[in-house]
């Protein structure tokens, strides 16, 4: 059986495992984007806060995954529960620092604009500043989604769902014809998944940017 045939025949995995994919990465994206964004509007005007807030976001990243997913299993369980945490916690960095810079790149000018025409700060962060700052922010949105789709499958380690069980799966089978057909089932749907969340990104880009700030 050569490996398309593999894929066929395996087809409602397939859907299975990209399913539980998508969603323990969708929801770990959403988390860490209202966080991510919230953490940068906080801080994107105070240096030593948003020095340290910058700070914290990456050493998260210098944590070991398998590691960060075992130590999670104490207060979380197995499942999927300590993989969006996990996740959640390797997405900020991008969208954080992707925010700051975003938000620190708007014109002075037009934010004294703004406030020369009476808006307050709340209005002037929400229809300018916001706004100007959109495309950055999305674009650190995408990164963190792509970086994502690749832990989440260490997440089978601890009976996560997604391509991971399937690769997981294969690497118990090494020495069995089946073996490389699983984990080159599962690293492909992990890929055909980046391409598809990357166009829907840059879609989303496309349809949110003002024009006059594409």
């Amino acid at each position: 059986m050569d490996f398309l045939e593999f894929l066929v025949k395996r087809s409602d995995d397939m859907l299975e495992y990209g399913l539980g994919h998508i969603a323990v990465v969708g929801i770990s994206v959403v988390l860490a984007t209202v966080i991510g964004v919230g953490l940068g509007i906080a801080s994107y005007r105070r240096p030593r806060l948003r020095e340290g807030i910058l700070a914290v976001s990456a050493a998260f990243l210098t944590v070991p995954s398998f590691a960060l997913f075992i130590l999670l299993v104490g207060p979380l369980g197995l499942g999927a529960k300590p993989v969006v945490v996990a996740l959640t916690m390797y997405g900020l960095l991008p969208i954080v620092r992707n925010t700051i810079t975003g938000l620190r790149e708007v014109d002075p000018a037009v934010v004294e604009s703004a406030l020369g025409m009476g808006m307050s700060r709340t209005q002037r962060l929400l229809r300018i500043e916001l706004p100007l700052a959109w495309p950055v922010i999305i674009t650190g949105i995408r990164v963190t989604t792509l970086v994502l789709l690749g832990i989440a499958a260490i997440g089978a380690v601890i009976l996560g769902p997604g391509y991971g069980e399937m690769i997981f799966t294969g690497l118990a089978r090494v020495g069995t014809p089946v073996a490389v057909k699983l984990v080159l089932g599962g690293t492909v749907g992990v890929i055909l998944l980046a391409i598809l969340f990357d166009l829907l990104f840059y879609a989303i880009r496309k349809l949110t940017t003002s024009r006059g700030i594409q």
